[in-house]
């Protein structure tokens, strides 16, 4: 079983860190690639934004949970580095923005003194873990799935199997069947369940959102705790192996089990199993089972004088806990974006009073933990001051959505604009649904639904429209979708596209016609009686761009008429093509390769043997202009291209030699034998390159 070091006491991370600003320096400089370049900062967290000349940093926080030291670590990060704005995503990360590309890192290596991480929160990659965030408190759970969301994470994390991916992966853990983390829109989806007193999960794989939003398949209804790790380490190497790499519009792993099929699929991941260094993998979870701690500090009794309000918020934002007497505080979150100073006293707060935890939530928002009830006026008191108490946790008026045109490269139309506009007329308009827990709000300011707008029972998506020779910013309305429970869900339908200024109207519009002819009826059991054609026809108005005014030209948030600009975006990563690149990316791999040797990592030695050669292999494909789509691809094109025409020495076949991977157990003998010949290979290609460039 591996062990595993914080980030500060372990090596890697520094070398990781001074490697890091080496290559900074050497793009600055000219000397390495643009393309490659970014694909190594996106693998550490470092994104680039819609301004030029600065990044966004994605900081990983594994199940949205962070300490009062980890909190206030990031909070003199975002002071020192950003601009004291931290912005909470829908994968439990905290983002901060318009950060200097030279003192990233620096900024990663104070960040490391609390054990948090950058690595593999962007790019091709398996990004953050996520989890309910009441895991470990919720009522309705089997079991707390915080430490096997820890125990996935610490096992992937720098793992060689997902550092290179075709594209992103995304792995959540339910903590019931009412599957809060959503397990039906991810790559591998997990919900918690107990058979014969064994602890384990339902599985579910390939699912997730985007332009194609795919719905995840039944892989298992239980999975033994102690198989999760080498599963998921199964379906990643097959990922790994057979994702496109070139059409990034098609490199999930949701259109790899569709062109594949299910069956096809799992063979494959099966035939994995001899190469993976265990059979079952225990995740110890005795750490997570004490006593809840006391209160550093004595709690002052204080006396609520607004008791009316108090208790609206009580019944609003506090959920009782598993653990008798003890109060879990949902904050609402406006646009999951709050501030360093208020973050601070938060942070204190818990420390001093709380049990020095919370979470950030997959809706944006914060979630304290482990209040005893008599405390809770306290807290409510705290809170007021903070600005922290509005109404509305989890309701219909808590609108999810993505930074949209304000950040990021991709975005259409403003999300964040339409998404506070639309908060201000539910809290005037229609107070009712601070207490409706059905309805979801979700926003994206493009197609690649960072705001989950397409899984909501009401969404919107940025887009634009043309009006004459004018484009305005436009919105599309979906309607339809949502959470059913225990890995079930359901895609919204795209009804109509609205011009921007129009979605506070079309929100009236759909919520007044609820209230009217519901009859108590719940919002998706009334769509499906009445339509999609139904709602097309009552929106339709809306839709008009005959009569559009000047404000209609202004997008929410903006003072000037809108322009479409969309940059290129980098959330999935990007594909290295140049040959140079390529080759020192395959000694880089063999270095790797040495180094996980002489530390008795036979496994990792040999994926990153085993990544060394597709590498080295996918350079001299991409020199004769040869498709490079997948690793099958290339390892399968190399023994037609270049050793059945003898255009390289080889011994044998190419593939008999790499495909060893799976037919051998992960010795130190295979690692030895299997790295030299990878080395062997290299130097062959590598002469092989230098005698082609010498004949041009």
């Amino acid at each position: 079983m591996k062990t595993f070091r914080s980030e500060i006491e372990n090596p890697v991370v520094q070398k990781e860190i001074i490697e890091l600003e080496k290559r900074i320096h050497a793009f600055r400089g000219g000397t390495m690639d643009g393309e490659r370049f970014r694909s190594l900062r996106l693998a550490r967290g470092i994104y680039g934004q819609r301004q030029e000349g600065v990044q966004m940093i994605r900081i990983k926080l594994p199940y949205g949970k962070v300490t009062s030291e980890q909190l206030s670590r990031i909070i003199a990060v975002s002071n020192e580095y950003s601009t004291g704005r931290l912005h909470i995503t829908t994968r439990q990360d905290i983002q901060i923005h318009f950060v200097s590309l030279d003192r990233t890192p620096e900024l990663w290596s104070q960040l490391a003194k609390d054990d948090i991480t950058l690595r593999e929160a962007c790019g091709n990659t398996v990004r953050n873990i996520t989890a309910s965030e009441l895991a470990g408190v919720d009522v309705n759970e089997p079991f707390d799935v915080t430490p096997y969301a820890h125990g996935m994470f610490q096992y992937l994390l720098r793992n060689p199997i997902c550092q290179e991916m075709g594209r992103k992966f995304k792995i959540s853990f339910s903590s019931s069947d009412e599957d809060t983390a959503l397990s039906y829109l991810h790559d591998f989806g997990l919900i918690a369940k107990i058979v014969d007193g064994v602890h384990g999960f339902k599985a579910v794989i390939g699912g997730g959102l985007g332009s194609q939003p795919a719905h995840a398949e039944l892989l298992s209804e239980f999975i033994p705790a102690n198989q999760i790790v080498p599963t998921v380490e199964g379906i990643i190497r097959v990922f790994d192996r057979h994702g496109e790499r070139t059409k990034r519009m098609k490199a999930r792993m949701k259109f790899l089990i569709k062109d594949l099929g299910r069956d096809a699929f799992l063979e494959l991941v099966e035939k994995e199993k001899k190469a993976i260094a265990f059979e079952t993998y225990e995740i110890d979870s005795s750490g997570y089972d004490g006593a809840i701690p006391e209160t550093l500090l004595e709690v002052p009794k204080v006396t609520v004088e607004d008791t009316t309000a108090y208790e609206a918020w009580r019944e609003s934002n506090v959920i009782a806990q598993k653990q008798k007497g003890y109060y879990a505080i949902g904050i609402k979150v406006l646009l999951g974006d709050f501030y360093t100073d208020k973050a601070q006293i938060l942070a204190d707060l818990i420390k001093n009073y709380g049990a020095n935890e919370l979470r950030f939530s997959l809706r944006q928002n914060i979630v304290l933990r482990n209040i005893k009830e008599e405390n809770l006026p306290f807290f409510y008191q705290e809170l007021a001051k903070l600005d922290m108490v509005a109404l509305g946790y989890n309701s219909t008026a808590d609108i999810t959505a993505c930074p949209g045109t304000d950040t990021c490269n991709l975005g259409i139309a403003s999300s964040t604009g339409i998404a506070a506009e639309l908060e201000k007329v539910i809290h005037a308009e229609y107070p009712q649904y601070l207490k409706n827990n059905e309805i979801e709000i979700k926003i994206s300011g493009c197609m690649n639904a960072c705001g989950q707008h397409n899984m909501s029972a009401i969404g919107f998506q940025g887009m634009s429209i043309n009006a004459g020779k004018l484009v305005a910013p436009a919105l599309q309305v979906l309607l339809g979708g949502g959470r059913l429970g225990n890995g079930q869900g359901r895609f919204a339908d795209k009804v109509i596209k609205i011009p921007s200024k129009r979605g506070p109207e079309a929100l009236r519009t759909v919520l007044n016609d609820f209230n009217a002819h519901a009859n108590g009826r719940s919002f998706l059991n009334y769509y499906d009686e009445k339509g999609e054609k139904y709602f097309y026809e009552i929106l339709k108005p809306l839709a008009d761009v005959t009569n559009l005014a000047e404000a209609d030209y202004i997008d929410w948030g903006n003072a000037d008429n809108y322009v479409k600009a969309v940059g290129v975006g980098e959330c999935a990563g990007v594909v290295i093509d140049l040959v140079a690149t390529l080759l020192l990316e395959a000694k880089d791999k063999l270095t790797n390769a040495k180094e996980s040797l002489e530390e008795n990592k036979y496994a990792d030695a040999i994926y990153h043997a085993y990544a060394g050669f597709v590498n080295g292999a996918k350079a001299l494909l991409i020199s004769e202009d040869q498709k490079t789509n997948t690793h099958f691809g290339i390892i399968e094109s190399f023994d037609k291209v270049f050793v059945a025409t003898g255009k390289v020495d080889f011994k044998s076949s190419f593939s008999d030699t790499v495909y060893q991977i799976n037919s051998s157990e992960p010795t130190q003998e295979f690692a030895i034998q299997y790295l030299n010949e990878a080395i062997a290979f290299f130097n062959t290609i590598e002469a092989f390159r230098a005698q082609e460039l010498a004949n041009v």
